[in-house]
């Protein structure tokens, strides 16, 4: 017996069967059942997601043996004859190769005849947008008043072209693209009834580049299966598809998070090396930014057996959102503009030096000065209330000014000190919580919590930091214990720190008052090249515009 293929042989021969539609499955069931039948139907959506599927279920719904139903028997001479193509009263027409008026006047003609056997005379019609004007003409008139034993199907990839007179007469349903879940989990059923091994990862990728056309990907298991010899192996799947191997997007960040611009350029030679498609290479470092991102936000998000989890978790601890947010644009941009670059090497190592140019400076790296926006020191005497007065607003001062203010305002300390004689004496704190979490043993998402907290209370023995509303994801237990454990050993294990969600309006964390100074930082950029005489010429001269995005400010 000759092959078939597994889109033919595993095709869903009911409404349980069919994968990812249940939103239309469910309004064609109620619709069956309560017997409301309309005359003409439209299924539209992209290749491979169950159009012409769905209308042949639709047509065994409404002439099985058994009645009309949402559950068709499947083994009457009606079911059994429309699954094998050949049901006399069912007519499939592909309209890409009929357009021509002609031939719709002569199916239409055919449809004023009484059914041979079935119940209804069903016209399964496919890319129907692809019919010419005359044609659809032609058929608005049967639309209209259809016999009562006739009923249209409809099927498009591209609705917008079909007239609107067509539209308004068809009840109309959108099918989706699949979720690489969904497909992933019905190819696993496919590969359990053909008792073929398969990796989970080979299986998402293959998923992956189906583009949500359950059709494209059963295509794809197919042929993996040829070339993996009855198996479906990760490394076989990713050579077949051309895909990038993970370790070499794992290892740019990593590259990325030390500032490594050489291995960085050694990884990508490599690449090359390897005959790899750079603008797949950029398409999957997206993907993987994006599943950092989400790590760092919603770390639940990631699924527990997802193989490179506990990677994804490291890699988010070591950047920045704001890094993050941006190497994913970078990475998008990048691979738009590869077709521009010189070549696709220069174009995909540019994007990585620009990643590198772009990565913030670490906050170790700070100097430790009282910055704008950081709290003032506070009397010993009294403790830091909640109801403190907000810190002053920045200005410009020019830095010797800057300097001798500095070195001439006196420091007031809140010091802890030991009960005990000969007890080393513990840290001094002068109120400053944005320098203190610069010296914090912190990282990852430990230190963004830290970032995003403010001092509320602080007696000697007990801190208490508040967390703003909007922020109030990272209040984890796991981050919290790092943060407390960070403190009682920089101010010994007598402290006591609580952390808890705080108001909305909270403006004075280290994190706020970061953004606040890069912001200066990019509105004094913008005004030094608004007023630069230079740019004012070429805006007098040609027309030039400032695109304010393009404008980054020097890090400091």
């Amino acid at each position: 017996m000759s092959y078939q293929v597994l889109a033919r042989k595993w095709r869903p021969k009911t409404f349980k069967e069919l994968v990812g539609q249940e939103h239309v499955v469910r309004a064609l069931s109620n619709a069956l059942e309560q017997q409301r039948l309309h005359h003409a139907y439209l299924f539209t959506g992209t290749r491979g997601v169950g159009k012409t599927t769905l209308a042949r279920i639709l047509a065994k719904s409404l002439n099985c043996q058994n009645g009309i139903t949402a559950n068709p028997c499947g083994v009457c001479s009606a079911c059994t004859e429309i699954d094998k193509g050949r049901f006399v009263d069912l007519l499939e027409v592909d309209a890409a190769s009929n357009t021509k008026v002609d031939q719709m006047r002569e199916l239409l003609e055919n449809a004023q005849y009484a059914p041979t056997v079935a119940r209804f005379k069903v016209f399964i019609i496919d890319e129907v947008h692809m019919l010419s004007t005359s044609s659809f003409n032609a058929m608005l008139k049967t639309l209209e008043e259809p016999p009562a034993h006739v009923k249209f199907i409809l099927a498009t990839t591209d609705p917008q072209k079909m007239p609107v007179t067509v539209l308004s007469r068809c009840l109309q349903f959108n099918l989706r693209q699949m979720p690489v879940a969904s497909i992933t989990e019905h190819l696993q059923a496919v590969l359990a009834k053909e008792n073929i091994q398969a990796d989970q990862n080979a299986l998402q990728l293959i998923a992956r580049a189906a583009s949500g056309s359950m059709r494209d990907a059963l295509s794809l298991l197919d042929q993996a299966i040829a070339y993996g010899a009855g198996a479906v192996h990760d490394a076989e799947v990713r050579a077949m598809l051309g895909a990038i191997d993970q370790s070499y997007l794992f290892n740019l960040l990593a590259a990325l998070s030390s500032k490594n611009g050489a291995e960085l350029l050694r990884i990508a030679e490599g690449m090359e090396e390897r005959s790899l498609s750079f603008d797949a290479a950029l398409a999957e470092l997206a993907l993987l930014l994006h599943q950092v991102a989400l790590a760092q936000t919603v770390p639940e998000a990631i699924p527990p057996d997802l193989p490179e989890r506990a990677q994804l978790i490291e890699l988010a601890g070591r950047f920045p959102a704001e890094d993050i947010q941006l190497y994913y644009q970078i990475a998008l941009l990048g691979r738009r503009d590869l077709g521009l670059a010189p070549d696709e090497y220069a174009g995909f190592t540019m994007c990585l030096l620009r990643m590198l140019a772009f990565t913030n400076t670490e906050p170790s790296e700070r100097p430790t000065a009282p910055s704008p926006g950081s709290r003032p020191s506070l009397d010993a005497a009294s403790p830091i209330h909640s109801n403190s007065a907000p810190p002053a607003p920045v200005t410009d001062v020019a830095q010797p000014a800057h300097k001798d203010r500095l070195d001439q305002s006196p420091v007031s300390h809140l010091q802890i000190s030991g009960e005990k004689t000969g007890e080393a004496a513990p840290p001094v704190f002068d109120g400053n919580w944005r320098g203190l979490v610069d010296q914090l043993k912190l990282g990852g998402m430990a230190r963004m919590l830290a970032q995003n907290c403010e001092l509320s209370d602080f007696d000697g023995q007990r801190m208490r930091l508040a967390v703003p509303q909007d922020q109030r994801h990272l209040l984890d237990n796991i981050y919290q214990e790092k943060l407390r454990a960070a403190l009682k050993e920089h101010f010994g294990n007598q402290l006591h720190v609580q952390i808890e969600a705080g108001a909305s309006e909270a403006v004075n964390t280290p994190a706020q008052q970061i953004g606040r100074e890069r912001a200066e930082r990019q509105a004094q950029a913008e005004t030094a090249i608004r007023n630069d005489p230079f740019v004012r010429d070429l805006m007098d001269s040609f027309g030039a515009t400032i695109i304010p995005s393009s404008i980054k400010p020097i890090q400091q």
